[in-house]
């Protein structure tokens, strides 16, 4: 599960402030740095932001992939009122996007950027809105505040989704154009730099998770949410259930890591989660398999900044350089569209390393 960050209004120096509170955890102290904003408070130990330099939409969007946000202690200590038809909207759209079974991360996720939207047109009444709106939202709000593009589509579909369910306005959705879409690569780790982030680890559970990360490609939270009855050792086949999307999805499984997982549960006996914290039938922690990939990269001399997904790139970059099918790899990734998976052919240097440079005929 994601890390929860608490946000609470307070004094602090004679000076208003949003204290953020959340366990000790170095991705998240980086990601805050960021704003540039957020202070360490030695007397209080929290992190906080003085109220005229808060921005919640700033933080939700630096926060929105590692953590999640509980507003809940802003909303009785804060100035801002929220208007009743606002309040009624955003009531309605939250029970719809439950009753059709949405993540409680989505609709946290959404349900703060129809706010921020339907706060930046207010006192105009919400049927009453246009694209137009939509447009100015995005350019003097979005824009100004160098938000990314990431977080510009989230508001869009939250948009699209909230008129299409539940306001019936002079929004037309299907003009509602999502920000054009950023072209990053994938970062990918070397063979011989994935052996030695493996290898890093004496002890057999954190060898054993990063190593079933690797080999099949697994998400964080699909590692996470493995039972034991998710292994079929007779046909060589690891199932992975309600993943991304709520797709089930299942991926071959070698010998070599179907002998490493029977040594890692002679050796542990997980009861409930394959792999499991402290207390039997505790699923192990989201931050706590983090340390165990920062001490693998510490022990392995490793200076780049290796997330656990950087493993799941490069399984899947490793698969093409290896002659596998795109097809078979955007499966076993568990993608809804091939062109998600076509991204791997542009880190693939299998071809690329062959191509001589015509400096070298000068």
């Amino acid at each position: 599960m994601k890390p929860k960050v608490i946000l609470e209004s307070g004094k602090h120096h004679n000076s208003d402030v949003v204290f953020l509170i959340f366990p000790k955890d170095g991705e998240l102290i980086s990601a805050i740095k960021t704003l540039g904003v957020a202070k360490w408070s030695q007397t209080k130990r929290k992190w906080f932001i003085t109220k005229d330099k808060f921005e919640l939409s700033k933080l939700i969007n630096v926060l929105n992939e590692k953590a999640v946000i509980d507003t809940s202690g802003l909303k009785e200590k804060t100035n801002i009122i929220v208007p009743d038809e606002i309040e009624h909207s955003l009531s309605k759209f939250k029970l719809w996007m439950e009753h059709s079974r949405y993540s409680p991360s989505t609709i946290n996720t959404y349900t703060d950027a129809a706010k921020s939207f339907l706060m930046f047109t207010y006192p105009k009444p919400i049927k009453s809105i246009t694209n137009d709106n939509v447009v100015s939202y995005v350019n003097e709000y979005i824009i100004k505040n160098r938000l990314s593009f990431s977080y510009q589509n989230q508001v869009v579909n939250a948009i699209k989704l909230l008129f299409k369910e539940v306001v019936q306005s002079r929004l037309d959705i299907h003009k509602l154009e999502r920000p054009r879409r950023e072209h990053k690569l994938p970062n990918v780790l070397s063979k011989e730099e994935v052996a030695s982030i493996i290898n890093a680890h004496t002890n057999v559970k954190h060898k054993t998770m990063l190593s079933l990360i690797y080999a099949c490609g697994l998400r964080r939270s699909e590692l996470l949410n493995l039972k034991p009855t998710d292994i079929d050792s007779k046909r060589g086949l690891l199932f992975i259930r309600q993943a991304k999307g709520r797709k089930d999805r299942i991926t071959p499984i070698s010998n070599k890591v179907i002998e490493m997982l029977r040594d890692y549960y002679k050796m542990f006996r997980p009861r409930v989660w394959l792999f499991e914290g402290q207390y039997p039938g505790e699923q192990y922690s989201e931050k706590s398999l983090q340390n165990v990939l920062k001490q693998a990269l510490a022990k392995a001399k490793i200076n780049k900044p290796v997330t656990l997904h950087w493993l799941r790139h490069s399984y899947a970059t490793h698969l093409l350089e290896a002659g596998t099918d795109l097809r078979f790899i955007q499966e076993l990734l568990g993608h809804k569209s091939s062109k998600t998976t076509e991204i791997y052919t542009h880190v693939s240097t299998k071809s690329l390393q062959n191509i001589k440079s015509p400096f070298d005929d000068l």
